[in-house]
């Protein structure tokens, strides 16, 4: 697949961003690769499902959907699974925008067969102008944005973040969608993971899969002004803890935790040197870099361990979608279609359950360089 299609995949729940996803989807439109088409997701916000299929009713490129399963982003992204056309299906924040070559930087990830996904760089817009003195980059990935400590260039990953991410199809058909009650159900719980669930069942599923990040597919992700406070940073860091916690119960501490041991025992630790050196050296927010990371640590661990009694109880679950099923019961689109489809939620359907991984199988050495941090 030299030149595979491309659908994008866009999830929305909020009229209040209804700027930035008009904005989303205009940097789709304006790539130098086109994207086969633009999918909305809408998340059981119907006033926001009919203002997006009025906006776009001229557009035989847009299609606006309602989320078909239960509330959240991970049902929202398997909904546009199931409807998209495209070969590769590229995933986009609703208040982030993508430069130019997004989606031509993820179509050269696929040259190599073995390449199941390919995900990019985040870059933080704060809404205060500037980043918060106090605010470490090790810890980006607290505002959804890519962190201090991956290195440079295309690398092989154990998982890539979801908000600027693409996938096969065949991905999907081998592993299942995105797990729902993992992820986040719009600002009500700052959870996370599902792609890092995601990422693992399917090199498990097919163990010869090579995931990449490309720091050359950029997307710029606005950060709301309630996220530059520390109230946000500690709550989104338990909440990780909680998330970590469902992810190790599934695939087992060994890979769930494989990245999280190595960002802990090396990229905070050289984070909390460098902001005691700037503390020493009077530069601004050095000391409050350093107490951030162990602060998030010592939060996020103990989200963690009460996660983790959560799943050993049974009191939190996941389930994992079976996308092919929803694909085969969707319409196929007409031949010259006009307007955006408008899918009405369908009743909710039972989910399979999670199975029990297997036994840890070796991946094949590949020519890429393997990254030691893939992903938070």
């Amino acid at each position: 697949m030299s030149d595979p299609d491309i659908s994008v995949v866009i999830c929305v729940y909020t009229e209040d961003r209804w700027e930035d996803i008009l904005a989303a989807v205009s940097s789709v439109r304006a790539q130098s690769r086109p994207a086969l088409e633009t999918l909305l997701v809408v998340d059981h916000n119907t006033p926001l499902l009919d203002r997006l299929a009025k906006e776009y009713k001229e557009s035989a490129q847009v299609r606006v959907l309602a989320n078909a399963g239960p509330r959240g982003l991970s049902a929202g992204r398997n909904t546009g699974i199931a409807a998209a056309r495209g070969d590769v299906l590229a995933f986009l924040d609703d208040d982030a925008v993508a430069e130019r070559d997004w989606l031509r930087h993820f179509a050269a990830g696929y040259a190599d067969p073995r390449v199941m996904a390919v995900g990019g760089r985040t870059v933080p817009i704060w809404a205060s102008g500037r980043r918060p003195d106090w605010f470490p980059e090790e810890f980006d990935w607290v505002v959804g944005c890519t962190y201090k400590g991956l290195p440079p260039g295309r690398v092989q990953v154990r998982n890539v973040l979801g908000g600027n991410a693409s996938f096969r199809r065949s991905a999907f058909d081998a592993a299942g969608g995105f797990a729902t009650g993992i992820g986040r159900d719009g600002d009500k719980r700052p959870l996370g993971c599902e792609e890092t669930e995601l990422c693992i069942r399917l090199t498990r599923a097919r163990p010869g899969a090579i995931l990449l990040i490309d720091d050359s597919a950029v997307i710029h992700h606005r950060v709301p002004e309630t996220r530059e406070h520390f109230g946000y940073f500690r709550t989104r860091a338990y909440a990780e803890g909680l998330s970590k916690a469902l992810v190790a119960r599934s695939v087992g501490t060994d890979k769930g935790l494989e990245s999280e041991r190595r960002y802990a025992t090396r990229v905070l630790p050289a984070g909390v040197a460098r902001g005691l050196r700037d503390a020493a050296l009077a530069r601004p927010g050095g000391a409050g870099r350093a107490g951030a990371i162990v602060a998030g640590v010592l939060t996020a661990a103990s989200g963690y361990v009460v996660g983790s009694l959560r799943a050993r109880r049974g009191t939190t679950t996941f389930s994992v979608a079976a996308i092919e099923e929803a694909r085969s019961t969707r319409s196929e689109p007409e031949a010259e279609e006009t307007s955006p489809t408008v899918s009405q939620p369908e009743t909710e359907e039972a989910r399979p359950t999670v199975s029990q991984p297997e036994t840890e199988e070796a991946r094949p050495t590949v020519s890429l360089t393997e990254t030691e941090e893939g992903g938070v």
